[in-house]
């Protein structure tokens, strides 16, 4: 048997997984995180069987739940996809060690053109401006990436900071952008990554796919210039962030909808 740093054997993967609603709800959550009720919506199922399956999931560390920071009365739900990859490659190698997944490589790709993505959060002051130099950076600038917030503040120390000492990016020279900036271009992916500016995000020309993120402001609930007690939040996010892309990037070596049109 093939030992793994998890707590469920593959059999147990196998069968937690493999139900057809759980599946269901896996791949769902692989797109964007969402609430029970989109999730209900999407699987056509009463909400307690969304629920208890969701609870399942849960229990297995292979979804959790954050109070939403728009309506503290809900919930968004992710999916851990580095989780999910372990535990399929060693449900795989387990059966025979031919079987054994190799990781996607962490960039774009050669394509016809530059894929073209924008982030949004409140201020564009740190998980926005964050998030597209990441993806610049990652994908060796094959990526076009922007970032815009519903009310624009000043790029926080503590982004700037955690960027430069956690991953050797330099983001001294973005500024913040109000989203109406950018509501007449063309992009492949729009990605809320928080719940306010999800609420309010325009439509964009030629039908993007939109994707949330349910990540917390890394600023909220600290005092204002307290940024030594802050800054492990912004390292935190910055992680987070770069797990979520390197996952992102492997999709954007596929078709979008405007390409396959």
């Amino acid at each position: 048997m093939v030992t793994t740093s998890t707590d469920l054997n593959p059999e147990a993967f196998l069968q937690l997984a493999g139900h057809p609603l759980r599946w269901r709800l896996l791949g769902d959550l692989a797109r964007s995180d969402r609430t029970v009720h989109e999730l209900t919506g999407l699987a056509a199922q009463p909400q307690n069987l969304v629920s208890y399956h969701l609870g399942k999931l849960r229990d297995a560390r292979l979804v959790s739940s954050r109070r939403s920071s728009a309506d503290r009365r809900d919930a968004y739900y992710t999916v851990d996809l580095t989780r999910v990859g372990e535990l399929l490659a060693a449900t795989g190698e387990a059966l025979h060690p031919g079987l054994r997944l190799e990781p996607s490589p962490a960039s774009a790709g050669p394509r016809a053109k530059r894929p073209r993505v924008l982030f949004l959060c409140t201020g564009n002051s740190a998980r926005s401006q964050m998030a597209e130099a990441l993806i610049r950076e990652r994908s060796g600038g094959l990526v076009e990436a922007h970032s815009a917030g519903s009310h624009p503040k000043a790029l926080h120390p503590n982004a700037v900071r955690a960027m430069r000492e956690g991953h050797g990016i330099d983001l001294a020279g973005q500024r913040p952008k109000h989203l109406s900036e950018l509501t007449t271009k063309r992009f492949d992916r729009v990605i809320s990554l928080c719940d306010r500016v999800r609420e309010v995000c325009p439509e964009f020309p030629g039908d993007p796919e939109t994707i949330h993120w349910s990540i917390p402001d890394p600023n909220a609930g600290h005092a204002a210039g307290d940024d030594e007690a802050s800054y492990p939040a912004f390292q935190q996010t910055a992680a987070e962030l770069d797990t979520r892309i390197g996952f992102l990037l492997a999709t954007l070596t596929t078709p979008t909808r405007q390409e396959k049109s």
